[in-house]
């Protein structure tokens, strides 16, 4: 993995000595992990009077780092996501965590435009302790390039080689850079080998959901072509008009933002089936007759007057508060995106809940391929080259990416949150209650299952978690069987500074600006002329060396993940 580094001479003797002290803590087959604490301990011996940390004999690859120093430190940790709503410290699950480790969590979450503020801190040079965005972020690669962010295999070969026990080597591996460094490590996510394992549990956020009583009142329709489709959201328009007192919206869609639209992108060409790749090469999925099908549709709705305004302009938050209203008939979103709001909804009313169903289907009317989990998850977590406590951050991280850390974050405190009850470590029901009640009190009052999501390993807590209840249930099962593993397709865009990045950008913001004149066209014919003038922008700003760099990772993503 590249991190083997030589001693220096003038430690060997002293190394040779610690060595031997630490050689009883050192049974783990991990050659990783006894690479890094034969690094550590020559670190620490070419070091030794600059630290007044325990010697490097305290530190080994089977335990953990964080238990060496546990006293009082406040981590800076700047979360990339404004509507994250919870402090840490607040509930009994964060309280514990700082109780056991000595680490008190400052969240730093920007007020509006993400990346108008993480932009902002990479032109200051300084950045919070720990950083955490989503793993397809052009910022990543901004932060190492100008050496922002420090290697997390240096940090834990100096200060933590516990941290390789805990690290999947597939995703360390996946995140390795050109210069051999690994600089963020991933929540969420899972390699070839976890779909082997757990592949049968794994689910999609990716839904079609309507509103069950509106749905149920105008007939159930088939929404699976698009003549179904736009009927059925004319129905519900004149049956429901509006919703005590609102004006109906009768179909949801992600935020619309500088690059586009994550419903009328991945999720629809999702739900047509259209392949990634034809063959061995990465496929324009955009330009498949079934996608140009549907998004004409979409601009029919628009202007059959179906298309609400409020969906170019809402964020993520004025969408919760119109879902918790209950005002949108359909939605082509993200099933955990609102789960908040759906567990209110239930309480008041089941029969207003949201159900998922057959949504846009291609011609033949094939099963959806919906992202499951992939290699890269959903976050990284960065540390800062400017954090406070190099040691403490790594360890930290560690016990983060645990099976400990992951349990505690999950299940919370014995007696508190959890206990063991028939034999299982699981939630004692008044919590499970609430948790599914009312989440938003839940992370404030109990605190666990995720609400501090940066380090989540599923794949560890699927152990405690307890099975779905409704209305989470319902859309939680649709997409059994629906998911695809695609981590060979995962971070094949160029991004940064570099030329391809920057064609990537050009190209992303051209997308953003066209959709919603797609969708505004006032005829088909308006829509080709828009169509056409953007697959021409597209070869002008630079396609053709976009996708040659596409080409070139998915290959060298194959051989990563061994996939013939």
């Amino acid at each position: 993995m590249g991190m083997k580094r030589k001693p220096k001479a003038m430690g060997v003797l002293l190394l040779a000595i610690m060595m031997s002290l630490s050689a009883a803590g050192c049974s783990s087959g991990n050659n990783a992990g006894k690479n890094a604490e034969g690094n550590a301990n020559s670190a620490k011996a070419t070091n030794m009077e600059a630290s007044a940390e325990p010697t490097a004999a305290a530190l080994s690859a089977d335990e953990p780092g964080w238990k060496i120093d546990t006293s009082p430190i406040t981590f800076d940790w700047y979360l990339n996501f404004s509507w994250f709503p919870n402090k840490w410290g607040v509930d009994p699950t964060s309280q514990y965590v700082t109780k056991k480790t000595g680490v008190d969590i400052n969240f730093i979450v920007p007020a509006g435009n993400e990346n108008e503020k993480l932009n902002t801190l990479i032109a200051s040079g300084k950045l919070p302790d720990f950083i955490t965005l989503g793993f397809w972020e052009d910022a990543i690669k901004k932060m190492v390039e100008g050496e922002l962010v420090l290697p997390l295999n240096k940090l834990a070969d100096e200060y933590d080689p516990y941290f390789f026990k805990v690290s999947d080597a597939d995703k360390l591996g996946w995140y390795t850079q050109e210069d051999g460094n690994v600089y963020g490590y991933p929540n969420s996510s899972s390699s070839p080998a976890d779909y082997e394992k757990y592949g049968e549990n794994y689910v999609s956020n990716q839904v079609f959901a309507v509103r069950k009583d509106m749905y149920e009142a105008i007939g159930s329709p088939d929404m699976r072509t698009p003549e179904g489709f736009l009927n059925a959201l004319k129905l519900a328009k004149e049956k429901f008009p509006d919703v005590n007192g609102q004006p109906l919206i009768p179909l949801g869609l992600h935020e619309f933002t500088e690059n586009g639209n994550d419903s009328l992108e991945g999720y629809l060409q999702n739900f047509l089936a259209i392949p990634r790749e034809k063959d061995g090469k990465v496929y324009a999925r955009e330009t498949d007759p079934e996608y140009i099908r549907w998004m004409k549709a979409l601009r029919q709705a628009n202007q059959d007057g179906l298309l609400a305004k409020d969906i170019f302009i809402d964020k993520r938050p004025q969408m919760e508060e119109k879902i918790a209203q209950g005002r949108y008939f359909a939605m082509l979103y993200q099933r955990t995106d609102f789960a908040a709001q759906l567990g209110t909804i239930y309480q008041q009313d089941p029969t207003k809940t949201y159900i998922a169903v057959d949504g846009p289907s291609n011609t033949n009317l094939d099963k959806p391929t919906l992202d499951g989990p992939g290699i890269s998850g959903w976050t990284v977590t960065l540390i800062s080259k400017d954090v406070k406590d190099k040691a403490r951050a790594i360890r930290f991280l560690s016990y983060l990416n645990s099976e400990e850390g992951n349990k505690d974050l999950f299940l919370g405190e014995k007696g508190v949150s959890y206990d063991t009850i028939d034999g299982k470590d699981q939630f004692k029901p008044e919590v499970f209650d609430l948790m599914n009640k009312d989440r938003s009190t839940f992370d404030k009052q109990i605190g666990s299952s995720f609400t501090f999501w940066m380090l989540q390993n599923t794949n560890i807590t699927d152990q405690w978690a307890p099975k779905s209840v409704e209305p989470f249930k319902q859309l939680e099962d649709w997409t059994r069987g629906k998911s695809i593993g695609s981590s060979e397709f995962q971070q094949i865009e160029p991004t940064g500074n570099s030329p391809e990045g920057i064609i990537a950008s050009k190209l992303k913001q051209l997308r953003g600006k066209t959709m919603p004149k797609l969708l505004m066209a006032s005829s088909d014919a308006e829509f080709d002329k828009i169509w056409n003038e953007y697959l021409e922008k597209r070869k002008k700003e630079g396609e053709d060396v976009f996708d040659a760099y596409q080409q070139k990772k998915y290959e060298e993503n194959k051989v990563k993940l061994s996939i013939k």
